[in-house]
């Protein structure tokens, strides 16, 4: 007998190095949470027509035509054509002339194999073949059920093998006990695990089936929500230091000076915060919003509050940019109370500091004693906050900012910097809207506040797509209308999916564009995407000639970057062509057009947080989507949808409806992820249930003493390499 942490060598024999090469499955428990893909119903064919060129798959299909011939001394070559009954594919075989025998018209088959495009067709080459015909006497034993599973496969493991080690393991299968409580399971309904196991791999009735699958969704939320809960209490027990309010302090001073009004949300939040740094356990908050709903103030006013406390805060930021951004933005917000020490300073001022990696010697030496004499409050910086040199003296609050470019390692290093093993109380941030069920499932060991309105007097932000390979006059409307804006005494970004050149583009550049979103079998690619070197020439030569246009990208030295931001926020620059670099921290609020070039290389919520570069000031703004897709290919559904709304929420949901599980979660090799069944689309309230019903086995028993098998489980998942996703939530 096996159970689920049996080697599937001990099982399936030779087979086991195919599948771990394969699919990286070892155990049994890999290899039986490895489900179908979908189903097929004896006699039901598939449909031809969601085929995409490029991926493994596994069709069923009639035989409607063979035609064979020799093409050259030693190699003949077969084509047979199957059909869905609607539409057809050519299947061609080199020198298998058993081929030609036994798929005669009229028989139906598995056939399984890589899908090509050739001259404009699908098929399949050499691909393998499985008989499933019960008139003509060549039905498999394997295939008896009337519901015939089809895996995700690879061209060596084959969904026939993984059909028949299946069938090993599941007839081998031995639980000692079922990680959901018995109490629960009653509770709500589910199947045992052994029984869902069954269901999922040889169901006799789709209605098994869908049992099956609902027990098996509960677990992988139910596990998941379990060990985010744990980390809730876990966190909860650690020490901190309380900072407590100061009546007439920085902050108080601060709020006074404001030249505008806090909207209602940046009040309530503030409140909620001021109200967890003065608990001695550690806050750890996230805080979403739309672009410019005001999280840097609210980020600020939390600082503060910490430096009235006696305490310093770190900011974390992805890219030198957003920190130098950021240094100046929060220097300029508090005027002479950063000014500590210095002529002009208020009398209870604290210190700004930045720290990059590119920093000269004495500037860097300069900062890293201000952090660790404790003169600096707030530090502001990019990965070299993380080095082990750098040290603070009272390190109070840790805010890292757009998150989902941080792992927890990075977090918790930062963490760690504080002074006698007290935790640092944490606010993440993201300008990136998360649906619910996302922020539950990734980032559920923090609490989640979200800003929703934007401040008073912020413009309207209309968008076109500008469709320049149908329309090609479009393209010099793109640039009239930049030339119009400028005319009009604005100023305006131009973006590029890449920075071109002769040197390659590192994939790990922060200028790349996110593929945040799944292809959807777009139009093949053309030409490379534009580059700022290649468009920058024919701007500043033709189309933008006599304007002020400068580049910014990743590539340029710190102080080139510094200055060329500078320059353009102090309006001596009109048009800036870059980069994703300015996609967060940048506000300008004389900025009133945005054009993004390539557009459908950028994911939904990157285009939207492009968009949000303009709109900051009181002026209407412009954001062109230029693409030369056509009007009815999926990835210009998108640019259609992003210019339809400028609700991020919104554009979130639609994001995730069009987007597998695993390109949120963390996808693995062969498109394995740890949510497999789980839909953050359409399970929504069983998130909501299982995390309630986590949290309140995890308040009863945090070790988890009385529930072995979901510790196990626990444990599996913490173990496993698909927790990845967990480490970069």
């Amino acid at each position: 007998m096996a159970g689920l942490e049996t080697p599937l060598k001990d099982i399936v024999g030779k087979s086991a190095k195919v599948l771990a090469d394969s699919l990286d499955l070892d155990t049994v428990g890999d290899l039986l949470r490895h489900y179908p893909r979908r189903y097929v119903q004896r006699g039901e064919l598939t449909d031809l027509r969601d085929l995409q060129v490029g991926e493994y798959a596994t069709v069923f299909a009639e035989v409607t035509k063979v035609s064979a011939r020799p093409i050259r001394p030693k190699l003949r070559k077969a084509d047979v054509t199957v059909s869905d009954g609607t539409r057809s594919m050519t299947l061609t075989f080199f020198n298998q002339p058993w081929q030609e025998k036994q798929l005669r018209v009229g028989r139906k088959a598995f056939f399984a194999g890589k899908v090509e495009d050739f001259r404009g067709k699908r098929q399949l080459t050499n691909p393998e073949v499985q008989l499933v015909d019960d008139e003509l006497g060549v039905f498999d034993a394997e295939f008896a059920g009337a519901i015939l599973p089809v895996y995700p496969a690879t061209a060596k493991a084959n969904t026939f093998l993984i059909q028949r080690c299946v069938r090993m393991a599941l007839d081998m299968l031995d639980l000692d006990d079922d990680p959901l409580p018995t109490e629960l399971a009653t509770r709500l309904e589910l199947i045992g695990l052994r029984a869902a196991l069954e269901g999922i791999h040889r169901p006799k009735t789709f209605a098994e089936r869908d049992k099956a699958r609902a027990r098996l969704a509960w677990d992988e939320a139910f596990v998941l929500q379990v060990v985010m809960a744990r980390r809730r209490a876990a966190s909860a027990g650690l020490p901190a230091t309380a900072r407590r309010p100061v009546a007439g302090g920085l902050l108080d001073d601060f709020d006074a000076r404001l030249p505008f009004e806090l909207t209602d949300g940046q009040r309530r939040i503030g409140l909620t915060i001021a109200d967890e740094i003065s608990a001695d356990h550690p806050m750890h908050r996230l805080l979403q919003g739309e672009v410019g709903s005001g999280k840097t103030v609210v980020a600020v006013r939390a600082m503060l509050a910490v430096a009235d406390a006696g305490g310093q805060s770190a900011l974390l930021a992805p890219t030198e940019v957003l920190a130098q951004q950021h240094f100046r933005s929060i220097t300029v917000m508090l005027g002479d109370l950063a000014l500590r020490g210095q002529l002009g300073g208020a009398d209870h001022a604290t210190t700004v500091t930045l720290l990059t990696g590119s920093m000269g010697q004495a500037a860097r030496r300069s900062a890293l004693l201000d952090a660790a004499s404790g003169a600096a409050g707030i530090v502001v910086g990019t990965h070299a906050l993380l080095e082990e040199k750098v040290q603070f003296a009272d390190l109070g609050l840790v805010v890292v900012d757009e998150q989902h470019k941080f792992g927890v390692e990075q977090r918790d290093a930062l963490r760690a910097k504080a002074r006698d093993d007290r935790r640092p109380h944490v606010l993440v941030m993201t300008a990136t809207p998360i649906p619910r069920t996302v922020a539950m499932t990734v980032y559920g060991d923090l609490e989640v506040s979200t800003l929703e309105e934007l401040p008073k007097g912020r413009a309207e932000i209309v968008t076109y797509v500008a469709p320049v390979a149908e329309k090609p006059s479009w393209f010099d409307r793109v640039w009239q209308r930049v030339r119009d804006e400028v005319a009009g005494g604005h100023q305006a970004y131009v973006v590029c999916p890449r920075i071109g050149g002769d040197e390659p583009d590192d994939p790990d550049d922060p200028d790349a564009p996110r593929d945040d979103h799944d292809s959807g079998g777009s139009a093949p690619v053309v030409r490379p995407p534009i580059g700022v070197l290649e468009l920058l020439p024919r701007l500043t030569d033709d189309y933008l000639r006599g304007l002020r246009v400068q580049m910014l990208h990743g590539r340029m030295p710190s102080e080139a970057k510094d200055a060329t931001m500078r320059g353009f926020a102090d309006g001596e620059i009109d048009v800036l062509v870059a980069t994703t670099v300015v996609e967060v921290g940048v506000d300008v609020a004389n900025a009133t057009t945005m054009v993004i070039m390539d557009a459908e290389r950028f994911g939904v919520s990157q285009l939207h947080q492009l968009r949000g570069r303009v709109g900051r000031g009181e002026a209407a703004s412009l954001c062109l989507l230029v693409t030369e897709l056509a009007a009815d290919s999926p990835a210009r559904a998108r640019l259609d949808a992003v210019a339809g709304t400028t609700d991020g929420f919104r554009l979130s949901e639609l994001d995730l409806e069009q987007r597998r599980e695993g390109t949120i979660l963390g996808q693995q090799q062969h498109g394995r992820s740890d949510l497999r069944l789980l839909s953050l689309v359409r399970d929504r309230e069983l998130i909501e249930r299982a995390r309630d019903e986590a949290t309140a086995i995890v308040d009863a028993d945090p070790e988890l003493a009385t529930h072995p098998a979901l510790a196990a489980a626990v444990a599996d998942l913490l173990a496993s390499d698909g927790a990845e996703f967990l480490e970069k939530a």
